[in-house]
């Protein structure tokens, strides 16, 4: 994969289900890009499935600076957390949350058979998952005057620009996304324009 290129989901995926020896592990994917909202999904779950005993997640946020974690949540150490980290290594997403929640059936299944069941909740939650391609991009403010407007604007057309946000004053303020092997020759070119400021958001 090129590398300002990265895949993740787009949105949460439908509730998937494996059974092992009578333990049931229901498997969620879902997009998240801060902690809050990761806290927030786990709180979500916990008051959906109650009665459950385990609530197992990982999780990686990022494009070029990574974070990630894996709980295993009360299971014997590595049997949970990290086999649902494997499946979002082995799919390549970032910015996802997978969390498998485990109904205990009375049957043990030992450490084996719950790295494989914590594996595949995991695996079903991401194959029901809409998964894309995103381009990583980088955000510039350009700043001029009104009257240096057109000339702005011809470059971002021609490069097919993508425009976020802007106000157009007697200053005017455009935001604009370029995708990053891209971003050093599109700024070059708003510096050689006198009078037409962009940086770096």
């Amino acid at each position: 994969m090129e590398a300002d290129v990265y895949k993740t989901i787009t949105k949460p995926s439908e509730e998937v289900l494996f059974k092992d020896k009578n333990s049931k592990f229901f498997g969620y994917a879902y997009p998240v890009t801060t902690e809050d909202k990761i806290k927030q999904h786990l709180e979500d779950l916990k008051k959906q499935h109650h009665q459950a005993r385990h609530w197992c997640y990982a999780y990686q946020i990022g494009t070029e600076t990574i974070a990630y974690r894996a709980n295993d949540d009360g299971e014997p150490s590595n049997s949970a957390g990290m086999p649902i980290y494997g499946q979002i290594q082995s799919f390549e997403v970032t910015n996802v949350l997978i969390v498998v929640v485990r109904y205990f059936g009375g049957v043990k299944l030992g450490v084996g058979g719950l790295i494989n069941a914590y594996r595949t909740g995991a695996q079903l939650a991401l194959e029901a998952s809409n998964i894309i391609e995103r381009t990583i991009n980088i955000d510039y403010l350009i700043t001029c005057e009104y009257d240096l407007m057109n000339k702005v604007m011809r470059v971002i057309k021609e490069k097919n620009l993508n425009i976020i946000n802007q106000k157009l004053e007697l200053n005017c303020e455009i935001t604009i996304s370029v995708r990053k092997k891209e971003a050093e020759s599109i700024k070059s070119i708003f510096d050689s324009i006198y009078k037409v400021d962009i940086k770096t958001l």
